[in-house]
């Protein structure tokens, strides 16, 4: 196998050097070598694509549909995007040029980010947060200011959010929300929304809303996006992986206004070209005909969210209540003294449970770990099982 040149050591991106791969995959990977691991580390659902879903794919590859579409992807998707974003959040996007077919949500959030940044430029996060959020916001060039929320339950609020942008001085330019959240699955009401608007648009802001756990919210808690708020400030981040089982698929979407977007769809075209047609077939017969899909999705995920809650209360754990989204984030016991890295080593080597350390997701995660549980009710009732044992031997 080839080894780099000695004399080009030196010539890689310095940026990327000091960056570290994602801490999620990166723990993963490792607890996954462990034989006889149950792994609830990864948000990856646990039902198959919808059968129509799967249908419609099939036809597009039995139809030939293999040739380059345009780089924002199909029109015809585009358009029942649009149709979408009507019918769930009553906001009218333009097919033509106000939507982008992306690569998964992550690459929306790429291209957005590279559209939205120069070097020197400031995004507040709220943390605990999805790790990628960090280092797409470094390839920038730009700062991400990393906003603990943890004493606040696990939420932003409006004071805290004028604080930070002034604390953080010149070149804030953005705000970066995710609702309901991955780690910890809070949500904010449109009223919390609507008083984080308030502040957004005060200090001329943009707001990058990462809303790929919609369809996933439990308690009577309505999905609300800041987009009906502030839509000239918003640029709202989407896709198929959570709410249709889709993550192989790998299809997202951004939406915002017309002169943004223009500028999105460039960063999206360097990057991959355009999406693929058989996940772009899918994705037409998705949101044109599958809004009920989800619906069976949720109602797993909160009996699953429920049996989660009452055993591990039982067990001695605290927690923060997920109201959303399908993850558990959980205290570690006390005697591991806020080292939620050794807790999930521990139990990965002498439970066979594969877990993620909350240190992973920035300030406030530190002594919590994260439970996915888009898992089978078997696969979580073993776990309680493993860890029961493991809590008593522990004790």
């Amino acid at each position: 196998m080839p080894e780099l040149a000695a004399d080009l050591h030196n010539t890689v991106n310095r940026d990327i050097t000091k960056m570290k791969p994602s801490a999620i995959r990166a723990f993963d990977m490792e607890v996954s070598q462990i034989p006889g691991i149950l792994k609830l580390t990864l948000g990856e659902p646990d039902f198959n694509t919808p059968e129509h879903v799967k249908k419609a794919a099939v036809a597009s590859i039995e139809n030939n549909d293999s040739h380059y579409s345009t780089t924002r992807g199909k029109l015809e998707l585009r358009k029942a995007i649009s149709g979408y974003l009507q019918r769930t959040r009553g906001l009218d996007y333009s097919a033509e040029n106000e939507i982008v077919v992306t690569i998964g949500a992550t690459e929306a959030l790429t291209a957005t980010i590279l559209a939205l940044l120069n070097p020197g430029d400031k995004v507040i996060i709220p943390t605990p947060a999805f790790s990628l959020y960090f280092p797409i916001v470094e390839l920038a060039g730009a700062t991400p200011v990393l906003v603990d929320t943890s004493d606040d339950g696990f939420v932003l609020t409006p004071d805290r959010l004028e604080e930070e942008i002034n604390r953080a001085g010149d070149g804030v330019k953005a705000v970066m929300l995710n609702y309901p959240t991955n780690p910890t699955g809070r949500n904010y009401s449109a009223t919390q929304l609507q008083a984080l608007a308030d502040v957004i648009e005060n200090h001329h802001l943009m707001v990058i809303a990462d809303e790929i756990y919609r369809t996933l919210t439990y308690d009577g808690v309505e999905p609300a996006s800041i987009a009906t708020m502030i839509p000239s400030r918003t640029v709202i981040i989407d896709g198929l992986s959570k709410s249709h089982a889709m993550t192989g698929y790998r299809l997202g979407f951004l939406a915002g206004p017309a002169n943004f977007v223009e500028q999105a769809s460039k960063a999206h075209g360097f990057l991959v070209a355009t999406a693929t047609d058989t996940s772009q077939a899918a994705a037409i017969e998705a949101f044109n005909n599958g809004d009920d899909d989800p619906v069976a999705f949720r109602a797993a995920y909160k009996k699953r969210r429920d049996f989660l809650q009452n055993a591990l209360t039982q067990l001695g754990f605290d927690l923060a209540t997920p109201n959303g989204a399908f993850y558990m984030f959980v205290k570690v016991p006390a005697q591991y003294h806020q080292d939620d890295w050794q807790f999930g080593l521990d139990l990965a080597h002498q439970a066979k449970v594969g877990i993620i350390p909350g240190s992973a997701f920035g300030p406030g995660g530190e002594g919590y770990f994260r439970i996915s549980y888009a898992a089978s009710d078997e696969d979580l009732h073993e776990f309680i099982s493993r860890l029961t044992t493991f809590m008593n031997n522990l004790n």
